[in-house]
């Protein structure tokens, strides 16, 4: 039987991790799903009677309406993050894909990318030490994770359109996005980085607000928390210099400034 590890409600959805085994009790969702493996060989799960293979190197898309069901873990188990998106919560951010229902996900298997994998492994930290998870954090993290998929998966589909309607739909914050995601560092220059996408100072920090629902400085801050989990859960770095990567002057301010987020 499935075993929830970690269950998070909000006007996300409802994330879970989960460890499951072979033959599952087949479920229905009624909204769309993402199957992402955190650990095991491989799972193999039948969707509307196809069979789909789960392992590290991909994810899976479950359209509202599938039917689905676990077949076979190796090794007799598997961890996995299933996160059922609320509809209302996609269509506020993606409203031409979500809003006319159907099936959104042309493909219900594809190869994960690198910066997805790194989304799903930093969710792994914070949700098993979800004493240090606010709310705001999690939904962050999960609206970053949605929109890599959106731009990944399914802007290969009429880009233009794609957009109609988001927040996201002005490509200069996009682009801005981008931009801090590449390199987060908390001395980022914001009118250099203002004027690097084309616009005023006032007019980016306008935009950037009404797109991303925060200022550019807070929305960086979140990046610089979700970098800094990455690397020191991964063994990538050690705190000073993960903190100096940052941009923090001191250990001790890196410190502060993350137990305080």
């Amino acid at each position: 039987m499935a075993r929830s590890i970690r269950i998070f409600d909000g006007k996300f959805g409802r994330l879970q991790l989960i460890e499951t085994a072979a033959g599952e009790t087949p479920q229905t969702t009624t909204a769309p799903q993402i199957l992402i493996m955190r650990e095991g060989a491989g799972l193999d799960v039948l969707v509307d009677g196809e069979a789909l293979r789960l392992t590290r190197d991909n994810l899976l898309f479950l359209n509202p309406g599938a039917t689905s069901q676990a077949l076979l873990a190796a090794a007799g188990h598997a961890q996995l993050f299933v996160f059922q998106a609320s509809i209302d919560w996609l269509r506020g951010s993606f409203p031409a894909v979500f809003d006319a229902g159907g099936r959104p996900f042309a493909s219900g298997s594809e190869a994960i990318t690198q910066r997805i994998r790194q989304h799903a492994d930093t969710l792994v930290v914070e949700v098993m030490n979800d004493q240090f998870l606010s709310h705001e954090r999690l939904e962050f993290m999960l609206q970053e994770l949605m929109l890599s998929i959106v731009e990944t998966y399914l802007a290969r589909r009429a880009p233009a359109r794609l957009w109609r309607g988001s927040p996201f739909a002005d490509n200069r914050i996009r682009k801005a996005l981008a931009l801090l995601r590449a390199h987060p560092n908390k001395d980022v220059n914001m009118n250099a980085l203002a004027s690097q996408v084309g616009l005023s100072r006032s007019r980016f920090y306008d935009l950037f607000q009404l797109s991303t629902g925060r200022s550019p400085r807070a929305y960086l801050d979140l990046l610089c928390i979700a970098s800094a989990i990455s690397k020191l859960s991964s063994g990538r770095g050690r705190i000073a210099d993960v903190s100096a990567e940052l941009g923090f002057s001191a250990q001790s301010n890196f410190t502060r400034f993350s137990s305080s987020r």
